[in-house]
């Protein structure tokens, strides 16, 4: 049987760094005895509600915190995003880090999609390009037993990417979010679903999840979901929580094997047919 452990923490993350980290830290240490192979953190995760460029200058800080958290846990660490400043650019990304059990930092994915719109609570209008630039490149990091698709909240709503990750041997996806309240109520659970039956995989949905210093309110409810499309655990509305789950690979490779929908797909295998038939005009 093949199978791992993952576990999706949900918390409120405020301004103070140190803070935030002590609190997912001290959560995540009462699973230390149950061998956790997977732990996906929230987007924002260390700070939400203040400058992002506050964030930024605390990101080596950050990431020390996350290598040595992966390496004391000996787990598979995805940690939701952190301002990573783009070389080139001069600017921030919204970086999703992943770490090794043993304490290495194996790769980064720069939030494509970012988060530009108006939404009737008390905040109102978000625009995530003040802070940020997209990333340009999907994320995918082999672990061994499994291929681990990444993206970042927003990202959520944009399919073809997780697409894209399935077609590069994705088994399972994470989505570190900071859903807010208004939204999450509407579309965070479907979309979840979404994602995990049409590319039948396991997906782990960590949230933010209260109200925050700049008065963001988040949705909470934290989620993993099996390729079937059942809710295997889920947080609640408010605070901090762990849930766990074990992801059956097995089950997955059965799930696929019985109804191969990837494998039916008529506009990607014939999309050169497609091409070649259609009227030119000119």
């Amino acid at each position: 049987m093949s199978r791992l452990k993952a576990a999706v923490v949900q918390v409120c993350s405020d301004r103070v760094v140190a803070k935030n980290l002590a609190d997912i830290e001290s959560q995540l240490m009462a699973y230390q005895q149950q061998q956790i192979d997977i732990i996906v953190l929230p987007e924002c995760f260390a700070m939400l509600g203040g400058p992002q460029a506050e964030a930024a200058l605390q990101a080596d800080e950050i990431r020390e915190w996350m290598a040595s958290t992966a390496r004391t846990l000996g787990s598979w660490l995805v940690g939701g995003s952190v301002p990573v400043r783009d070389i080139g650019d001069g600017r921030n990304h919204a970086s999703c880090l992943v770490y090794s059990p043993t304490g290495d930092e194996v790769t980064c994915y720069n939030k494509m999609h970012l988060f530009d719109v108006e939404v009737s609570d008390s905040k109102g209008h978000y625009r995530e390009s003040d802070d940020f630039i997209p990333g340009a490149v999907p994320g995918l990091v082999d672990i061994g037993e499994a291929k681990i698709g990444l993206s970042i909240c927003y990202d959520l709503r944009f399919p073809e990417l997780y697409r894209t990750l399935v077609a590069q041997g994705a088994t399972i996806l994470t989505v570190p979010s900071a859903f807010t309240k208004v939204t999450g109520a509407a579309h965070w659970e479907v979309l979840l679903k979404a994602r995990a039956i049409e590319n039948q995989c396991y997906v782990l949905a960590a949230n933010q999840a209260g109200t925050h210093p700049d008065g963001r309110q988040t949705y909470g409810h934290s989620m993993i979901i099996s390729p079937w499309g059942d809710i295997l655990a889920q947080a609640p509305a408010e605070g901090a929580s762990v849930i766990t789950a074990e992801l059956d690979l097995d089950e997955l490779a059965r799930v696929r094997q019985r109804m191969p929908c990837l494998n039916h797909r008529r506009l990607i295998r014939d999309r050169k047919k497609l091409a070649s038939e259609s009227p030119r005009h000119g």
